[in-house]
């Protein structure tokens, strides 16, 4: 039986006692009261096992509350330092990409400047090829001219000498050649 029901008939049997006039007494059935009394020592027994028992699934909860605790703490860990590895390898990952990328750069750049500079040397060479053929041809032209002043100046030779000029114009700016870039844009 339950305990606080056994305090409410106690309580009943209290209020239905007989009241003494001018005093703070109650008579009550003497053996109605022992009966409840006997009630209440088996059931408080049992109410304290009862409470005992709830005391132990409160722990056991508790316990297996906290070990569910624990174990979530830990998932977030691994998960949070999942993440951070993951962000550092792509940090890593970008950084290595723009250095590769400034590398490369560079490279076309000196690659960009050496092909220039030789483009330079052998326009410079052919500059110098022609000039020297050019000095060779004028050269046999003034010879031709020597050798047939002594026999007499012909029509083509007189025409020849108003087109062609005696002297080698160093002095000319040489004409600027434009490049052509075979690279795709």
């Amino acid at each position: 039986m339950d305990i606080q029901h056994l305090v409410d008939r106690l309580e009943e049997l209290l209020n239905t006692g007989k009241h003494v006039p001018f005093t703070g007494q109650t008579v009550i059935e003497e053996q109605r009261a022992l009966e409840l009394i006997d009630q209440m020592r088996i059931s408080i027994p049992e109410e304290i096992e009862k409470a005992k028992r709830v005391l132990r699934e409160r722990d056991r909860v508790m316990a297996q509350a906290n070990e569910e605790a624990a174990r979530i703490r830990e998932l977030a860990r691994e998960k949070s330092e999942t993440l951070i590895q993951r962000d550092s390898i792509t940090q890593a990952a970008q950084a290595r990409a723009s250095s590769i990328i400034e590398q490369s750069r560079r490279e076309a750049d000196t690659i960009r400047g050496e092909a220039d500079q030789y483009v330079m040397d052998v326009l410079t060479d052919l500059e110098d090829a022609l000039t020297r053929t050019l000095t060779v041809v004028k050269n046999g032209i003034a010879h031709v001219k020597r050798e047939s002043v002594g026999r007499g100046p012909t029509l083509s030779q007189q025409s020849a000498s108003l087109e062609t000029p005696t002297t080698l114009d160093t002095t000319a700016e040489p004409m600027e050649i434009e490049r052509v870039s075979g690279r795709r844009e």
